[in-house]
Order: C-alpha cells, then structure tokens, then sequence
C-alpha cells in the first residue's frame, strides 16, 4: 500500500510539458524568460465603419497589420460574433517587423438598423488574442 502511494505521488510531480516552448505565453507558459523573442500583433486601426449599407449588400474591409515583435508571428484563427462576417488571414509566418492584412467582409442580407460585429485573432503574440470591430447602419 505504501509502495503504491510513493508512486501515485512520485508520478504526478510536476514536469515541463515539451509543448510551452511552442506557446510561450508569459502569462502561463513555465520557465518564461521576459527577455525572450516575442511577435507583437499592432494594427493600423481596429474598427472600421461602412457606413449606410442597403439590406442584402455584402462589403469587405483589409485591416493592415505589422508584427512589431523579435519573434515569428502566426496567427492561429480568426472567428466572428455571427455567420454574416467572416475573415481571411495569412496563414503563414510573418517576420519581425513584416505586415499583412486580416480581410472582413460582411454580408448585410436580413439584417437591419446599426450593426456591431467582432473578428476575434487568435495568434502566438502578447497578448494571445485582439479585437477586430466593423460597424455599419443597414436601411432597408
């Protein structure tokens, strides 16, 4: 019975998961070191506001975006708050002081009044997640 808590407690010590060095989260990544090389996601502009759009107008707008970090940037995901938007972005690395653009486009079909939507963006910076918001007015 001893024999087999000393190896139930032995068994669950803590050991570095091999894959923090690949997240490298400051906030929760083990043996984080400030110093290291870190991607910053900085955009020209987080919000952008179509204006008057007629109901069934579809639109897109580039957020242009540079990595202002020491370390590769990759971006993970981009989700929206509703099926209307949706996002394409780079699906590869970008370099230290490298730019790209996160498009949005929004279908304005069966909708009315003032819109409000969100692109989160999921990516390996600090911090791991950022905010994308259009707006439009919809007139029917």
């Amino acid at each position: 019975m001893v024999l087999l808590t000393l190896l139930g407690i032995s068994a669950c010590q803590n050991k570095k998961d091999p894959g923090v060095d690949l997240i490298r989260n400051p906030r929760s990544a083990q043996g984080y070191n400030d110093k290291e090389a870190m991607p910053v996601i900085t955009f020209d502009s987080d919000m952008h506001d179509f204006g008057r759009l007629s109901a069934g107008e579809s639109v897109s707008y580039s957020f242009h975006f540079r990595n202002t970090g020491t370390a590769d940037l990759v971006i993970n995901s981009c989700s929206a708050t509703c099926g209307c938007t949706v996002a394409d972005y780079p699906k590869g690395r970008i370099a230290p002081g490298g730019d790209a653009y996160i498009t949005v486009s929004f279908n304005s079909s069966g909708k009315s009044g003032q819109q409000f939507q969100e692109v989160t963006v999921v990516s390996n910076a600090q911090p791991s997640s950022s905010k994308l918001t259009i707006l439009a007015q919809v007139t029917r």
